[in-house]
């Protein structure tokens, strides 16, 4: 691999280099290919048991660290290092907490239904003489202010006085000015209250509208308010309206419920569908199950390090932050990964999770597609041992080998592989056997000519203990090959007998394919739904169209890997005439379909796996140069889809250096929780949604960051509006660790250094 090129060093020194919407607390920029710390967030939730208690209202934290949250259940509180919230008020009857603030004395005033409280040195105390409810409690930076519908008290030393109702009384938010003066946002627009002078700014002229909700100073002279349709941003020492923040600028949402300035001056804005971060013209957005117990928010605070916690209608979350680098987040992910994500015989995939969201309950499961993941999963711990000689991860490679060449002999046939495995004793698992209706099957192949009658996907073993799957798609064979090429390349070069057990089982596989006359064929005798790479499919059937470019490039991987450990010349006259004669040197110079009503994003990820073993195997110069101009072709229909996979594969084999830093900035933007939550982006009103680039999913109109959707493995639509499994599973890690250790293997990610 060449050096990268002293453009990118410099720029990355100068510091020219950040990650767009990737916005932590001081925005998280990644710098470029060295694996430097960088914030990487997490989400803690914290509910507090009944509906009514995580109905919450507000948050803030004191200067010991303890969180307090006003609830339409009353005021609780949660200690630092306890996961436990307690009730706060030492009185009789709880009830609804409109407001919370905490004075310079870490005194602690509560808005409460039924009047004013403070809680001091442990004690707490009923505010004499306030009428209730008290909807917002502040300060003007001399006394303690407590106004709602019943009227407006200022403390005066020990006395509190009743003032003149000047404003309305559908009061939402208290801002102190800074100059013994208040903002109040209100129903009915924003009151600004200084000695001796009340001015209310009007709308439309002055504010987006009246319906505030939330205010806070970015700077001295920079009031951000908020409510319905947006943001005002208002020049306070000018008296007038700087800007205005609105979906179009970045707003998930035209609810704007809260604004609060960050430690580092970030701008947090809470509205009716997550948490938006401004900074320096730049956003990011936090919402769905992942980062929110809901995604409306009411209130955010910031504790000593940093940390945000936000009051939403469904609990407290606390949205946290650690030091890590990509070699950290990788240990991470491998110990997740061998904890919940290998099954016997070694298979790597997916687990179910008994109660959505919980991970301390479990269970393995299995998956159409077992075979070529578990076979990327085969790639990515021969990657880890190239980089780090871990014992540990040549192990894993080699029990992963022979777990997926128990695919093929647990089928008893001459080179069959099955999907996947389960033990006998499983009683759930995918596609049951069942009889299928004559009339629902006639109706299936009216709708799709392709449809194949499988009644039977599950098989007894010969020894009786494993229930095995037929039906295999050509993805699971293309799974197998990438992660045999290389296996062989890394582990199998220095060990004479996994050397030959890699050749006898890769062409046992081909030789079936290619005596079946480039059919997969099931032990019913007929190709399975997808295993077909015949030229009298791809070339001449209609129907195979939109497979014709991704299957001629896997079944020529195929064959060039089984000349490569075997060096048998039949496989090399097959690879030629296939090329030659039946055009599939035509073929696949688009591998990749980008035609809207035919593409698919899993060919990507085939196409991924089969470039590999052509381009490190082939040596005709001609050839070399097609399959060039092949990838080149595939990289221009994947470069806006954001997987460092797919660029890492181009730049390997085509010795560029095409998105380094977006790859490294989804390394590290992708979240630590792999819970399959789902993100629903249809509802974002900063987004517009498409039909691009395929025709058949609602997608956003932009790629947005891995952060703010769902997790994935890299067959799925990054661009799809709605991912996700409400929760139900958690994600193998292995769609990171792949291009991770490959980001290391070929040198564009360095050494960690901290």
């Amino acid at each position: 691999m060449k050096p990268l090129p002293l453009l990118i060093l410099v720029l990355f020194i100068t510091g020219l280099f950040s990650c767009a919407h990737q916005e932590q607390e001081e925005l998280s920029a990644c710098s470029g290919i060295p694996d430097t710390l960088f914030l990487q967030e997490y989400h803690e939730p914290h509910p507090l048991g009944s509906p009514a208690a995580n109905d919450v209202r507000s948050v803030v934290v004191d200067k010991n660290n303890t969180v307090w949250a006003g609830t339409q259940a009353g005021l609780f509180l949660l200690s630092p290092g306890l996961q436990t919230w307690q009730p706060a008020l030492n009185i009789k009857e709880q009830g609804p907490v409109f407001d919370l603030f905490l004075d310079k004395s870490n005194s602690l005033w509560i808005a409460a239904w039924n009047g004013l409280y403070k809680i001091s040195a442990g004690k707490t105390e009923k505010i004499p003489g306030i009428r209730g409810p008290v909807a917002v409690t502040g300060t003007d930076g001399t006394h303690i202010l407590a106004i709602g519908p019943s009227g407006f008290w200022r403390q005066q030393g020990t006395r509190w006085v009743k003032e003149k109702m000047l404003f309305s009384r559908e009061d939402r938010c208290l801002q102190y000015d800074d100059k013994q003066g208040f903002y109040l946002g209100t129903g009915r627009g924003v009151w600004h209250s200084q000695p001796g002078d009340t001015i209310h700014l009007w709308t439309p002229a002055q504010l987006i509208s009246d319906n505030i909700f939330g205010m806070d100073f970015h700077n001295p002279e920079e009031l951000w308010i908020g409510g319905l349709g947006g943001i005002t941003v208002y020049n306070s020492g000018k008296d007038t309206k700087s800007f205005v923040l609105t979906p179009n600028e970045g707003l998930s949402n035209i609810w704007v419920r809260c604004i609060k300035r960050s430690p580092s001056g970030t701008m947090w804005v809470g509205t009716d569908l997550g948490v938006v971060r401004f900074r320096e013209n730049k956003h990011s957005l936090r919402h769905s199950r992942r980062w929110l117990l809901n995604d409306q928010v009411r209130d955010i605070a910031f504790d000593k390090e940093g940390n945000a916690w936000i009051a939403t209608a469904g609990g407290v979350s606390a949205i946290k932050r650690k030091s890590l680098t990509l070699a950290q987040k990788a240990d991470y992910y491998e110990r997740l990964l061998l904890r919940r994500h290998v099954r016997a015989p070694w298979i790597v995939e997916k687990c179910r999770l008994t109660t959505p969201g919980d991970t301390a309950a479990w269970e393995p499961m299995d998956d159409d597609n077992d075979g070529q993941y578990t076979g990327m999963y085969l790639a990515m711990e021969s990657y880890r041992y190239a980089v780090t000689h871990d014992p540990a991860a040549r192990e894993n490679a080699v029990k992963t080998f022979h777990a997926l060449k128990f695919l093929q002999t647990v089928t008893g046939t001459d080179g069959f592989v099955a999907r996947t495995v389960i033990p006998v004793n499983w009683k759930t698992m995918a596609d049951p056997n069942k009889i299928i209706d004559k009339k629902r099957y006639a109706d299936k192949t009216v709708r799709n000519p392709r449809e194949k009658k499988v009644e039977k996907h599950w098989r007894l073993s010969k020894d009786g203990q494993w229930l095995w799957k037929g039906d295999t798609s050509s993805d699971e064979i293309t799974g197998h090959m990438y992660g045999y090429t290389i296996f062989w390349e890394i582990i199998a070069q220095d060990d004479p007998v996994l050397k030959k057990e890699v050749k006898d089982h890769v062409t046992r596989i081909v030789d079936y394919i290619v005596n079946n006359e480039y059919l997969l064929k099931d032990i019913d005798g007929k190709h399975t739904t997808w295993g077909v790479w015949a030229p009298e499919y791809l070339n001449d059937n209609p129907d195979w169209a939109p497979e014709r470019g991704i299957n001629s490039l896997e079944i020529l991987s195929y064959l060039k890997l089984a000349w490569q450990v075997s060096k048998k010349k039949k496989y090399r006259k097959e690879y030629d005439k296939l090329l030659n004669k039946y055009h599939y040197r035509t073929n696949i110079l688009h591998a990749k379909s980008i035609m809207p009503a035919w593409r698919t994003f899993i060919d990507d990820e085939l196409v991924a796996l089969a470039y590999p073993a052509l381009m490190m195997y082939e040596k005709d110069p001609v050839l070399l140069e097609l399959y060039k101009k092949s990838m080149n072709n595939w990289y221009e229909a994947c470069k806006n889809d954001g997987s460092p996979f797919y660029y890492y594969t181009i730049d390997a084999f085509l010795q560029k250096n095409y998105k380094l830093i977006p790859s490294v900035c989804f390394l590290r933007d992708n979240p630590l929780d792999l819970i399959r939550w789902t993100v629903d982006n249809r509802t974002r009103e900063d987004l517009t949604l498409t039909h691009s680039p395929i025709l058949e999913d609602t997608e956003t109109s932009r790629l947005v960051p891995a952060s703010e959707r769902g997790i994935m493995r890299w067959d799925k639509n990054p661009w799809a509006a709605v991912q996700g499994d409400n929760g139900h599973t958690e994600a193998s890690p292995t769609f990171w660790l792949l291009p991770y250790w490959m980001g290391r293997y070929y040198h564009f990610i360095t050494e960690p250094t901290q």
